[in-house]
């Protein structure tokens, strides 16, 4: 891999030369951001979050101001206050059905799926230090790298003069929560220094609301971020420089369970803006997830430890793009890029008198590595896009050892190394008949590789076991859309897109028997669980509408989004029984709808979600019940600056449910969380 990398650089490297002599002389500008939109793009379907809404959420979270994005889904409906870290992957479309994110998140152009587990540490983003999201819906967006079978997110730092040399708040809320924040900037020389940092913490919330009992408690957490960015310009080259890292420690709610993840992030990208346009990105990425699990008797009387995880991964990564000059309205991209990510799970299990017998080490590693182009042409009232991207993959080193603490081995499993060859693509054309209305309509394929979490990790929820699978393929997605985009007047924008598609060798939690008894991979599991494996299914296919609705008029806005997907399970052989049933965790129907008002500094929102009902399991047995919530946000200027601010999230109280076991105990998202706090800008 590291050969077929270097070699499409070395061919680019002309074009590198001829970028850097083209700039010299030019005007220079540094804005930290990569090359930006290209002609083609009017062919997607987008929506954009902007800093005013991401400053302004009533929760201060990322997960859950993505929440405005139609369609936008976690695995569960907890956020990452509560929810178990591995629950947190993100989806679009109703192509949910497992914890692994289906989208592509991007933060300055670098992947941010956890390398082992491709959920995504969502405590780690801090809303103020972002100039904004761009949620792109659909699959096949092959110049980002693969994993984009439901969308693209993409998330921007903070561009010079959107912030000022320091903005902080600090909110004090429900539970004794704290929320602190601050994002300072510097000039330096002809570029800029950005410094962020976040601390949250409270007591929680106990999750379990109906069959709790004398083990159940809240579950309190303590979550810090911490960002540094440097931006210059160097002779008509831009270096954009980053480091991060997070720390986060939480439990579920019972003893045992205690959670620690942590990591770090290091990027260097270098974007040349001359004639011949380019950028080289080089990445670093590690992470460290540890977990509790616990085991708790019938009426909940008594807990004890039942697996005790550590998980250690690290990803690194490379791409190399350039745009040579083709005249106006056209648009090339070519490039390649290259992730390798590699991890393993140790774990503790079979205890006997809260002492841990047995010891299980699993894991490998994996690499991806492309080569891409994309053509975007502008001509007229027409707008066409057209990509293509081949990959090759492999995944080694996968090894499972299983031994007695007190000596002697139980497994010694080294699995075969394989490989394979995916090719993508995504083509595209929008039209506008008049100024006010666009058409559009897409096709792509996109593909994903398996997690090592689902080729090598073990797990539990409640009394339900899941043991992994070290012979899953790939997941293989092919679909299409049409849709409209009709401004009737300033400050008016109202899209309906509708799409159908078909996502082949779906990964699921496959229920396999019921217990009690002792299982392969997961051990002994009770009477009131299931025994899961990680399967391919034959697919998971989804049809359905979003529709975006913006309005400003004056002082007051308007966002609305609404999808429906109707997604079901394509299934035969050991998962035959899934088959017509809806994916698990997989919502019909879900709204938002944010209603605002702004003036002289003032700022007032009100926020109203809904998420239709949806099933906690792949049988289709434990149904989650609907849920309407709303939010809301008042922020009020005491002087030129500083305000105060005051927030409430789930303001009615409304029960979420997040998780339902297997002998009925039912898990809740955040109840009504209020928030008092002042801001700080100078």
């Amino acid at each position: 891999m590291r050969h077929f990398s270097c070699v499409v650089l070395v061919a680019f490297a002309p074009g590198v030369a001829v970028a850097q002599e083209a700039s010299e002389g030019a005007e220079i500008v540094v804005t930290g951001t990569g090359l930006g939109l290209a002609p083609g793009s009017a062919t997607d379907a987008v929506v954009v979050i902007d800093r005013d809404r991401l400053t302004s959420v009533a929760s201060g979270r990322i997960e859950d101001v993505l929440r405005d994005a139609a369609g936008f889904a976690q695995f569960r409906r907890s956020d990452s206050r509560s929810a178990n870290p591995t629950s947190q992957g993100a989806n679009l479309r109703g192509l949910g059905g497992n914890a692994s994110s289906r989208v592509l998140l991007l933060l300055d152009g670098v992947p941010q799926t956890d390398p082992f587990g491709g959920w995504i540490a969502f405590p780690a983003y801090q809303a103020e230090r972002l100039s904004s999201i761009r949620v792109t819906r659909g699959g096949g967006s092959g110049f980002y790298g693969p994993g984009a079978l439901s969308g693209t997110i993409e998330l921007e730092s903070v561009r010079p003069g959107e912030v000022g040399a320091l903005s902080a708040s600090l909110f004090g809320g429900s539970r004794g929560s704290i929320d602190g924040s601050a994002v300072a900037s510097v000039r330096a020389g002809q570029g800029f220094m950005l410094f962020a940092g976040q601390y949250m913490a409270g007591d929680g919330f106990q999750p379990i609301i109906e069959g709790a009992g004398p083990v159940d408690r809240a579950a309190p957490y303590e979550q810090a971020s911490g960002t540094a960015r440097f931006v210059t310009d160097l002779g008509g080259v831009e270096l954009q420089a980053n480091l991060g890292g997070f720390v986060d420690r939480r439990d579920r709610g019972t003893n045992f369970t205690a959670i620690r993840s942590e990591g770090a992030d290091a990027s260097i990208r270098l974007v040349g803006r001359g004639r011949w346009q380019w950028s080289a990105l080089a990445y670093l990425q590690t992470r460290a997830f540890a977990s509790g699990f616990a085991r708790i008797e019938e009426a909940r009387s008594n807990v004890s430890s039942v697996l005790d995880q550590y998980v250690p991964a690290t990803g690194s990564g490379a791409r190399f793009e350039i745009r040579p000059p083709l005249g106006d309205g056209v648009d090339l991209r070519i490039g390649t890029d290259v992730r390798r990510v590699s991890g393993r799970t140790q774990e503790l299990y079979q205890f006997v008198d809260f002492v841990p017998t047995r010891r299980r080490v699993a894991g490998g590693a994996s690499t991806t590595a492309g080569l891409f182009a994309d053509l975007g042409v502008e001509a007229g009232a027409w707008e066409f896009s057209a990509g293509a991207r081949i990959d090759h993959w492999r995944i080694d080193a996968g090894r499972l050892d299983e031994r007695l603490l007190a000596g002697g081995v139980l497994t010694d499993t080294v699995f075969q190394a394989r490989d394979g060859w995916e090719a993508t693509g995504r083509v595209g054309a929008a039209f506008r008949p008049v100024e006010a209305v666009t058409l559009r309509a897409a096709a792509y394929r996109g593909w994903r590789l398996p997690t090592l979490n689902e080729l090598y990790r073990p797990f539990r929820a409640g009394a339900d076991a899941t043991a992994a699978n070290a012979d899953l393929s790939p997941e293989r997605l092919t679909g299409g859309e049409v849709g409209i985009e009709w401004r009737p007047a300033e400050g008016v924008r109202i899209g309906v897109t509708g799409f159908a598609s078909r996502l082949n060798d779906a990964i699921a939690n496959v229920t396999i028997a019921r217990g009690p008894g002792t299982f392969p991979g997961v051990g002994f599991v009770s009477a009131a669980g299931s025994y899961r494996r990680r399967e391919n299914l034959d697919a998971i296919e989804s049809i359905g509408v979003e529709g975006d609705i913006g309005v400003t008029r004056g002082d007051w806005s308007l966002a609305v989004g609404y999808s429906h997907a109707d997604a079901q399970v394509r299934a035969d052989g050991v998962a035959g029984s899934l088959d017509g049933l809806r994916p698990a965790q997989t919502a019909v129907n879900q709204v938002s709808a944010t209603l605002g008002w702004q003036r002289d500094g003032m700022r007032v929102a009100a926020t109203v979600r809904h998420v239709g009902a949806q099933f906690e399991d792949d049988q289709n047995d434990r149904a989650l019940a609907p849920a309407t919530t709303l939010d809301a946000y008042a922020e009020l200027p005491v002087t030129t600056r500083i305000a105060l601010v005051a927030r409430a999230e789930n303001l009615t109280d409304t029960r979420v449910e997040a998780a339902i076991s297997g002998d009925g105990v039912i898990e809740r998202a955040p109840p009504r969380t209020l928030w008092m706090g002042v801001k700080l800008a100078l």
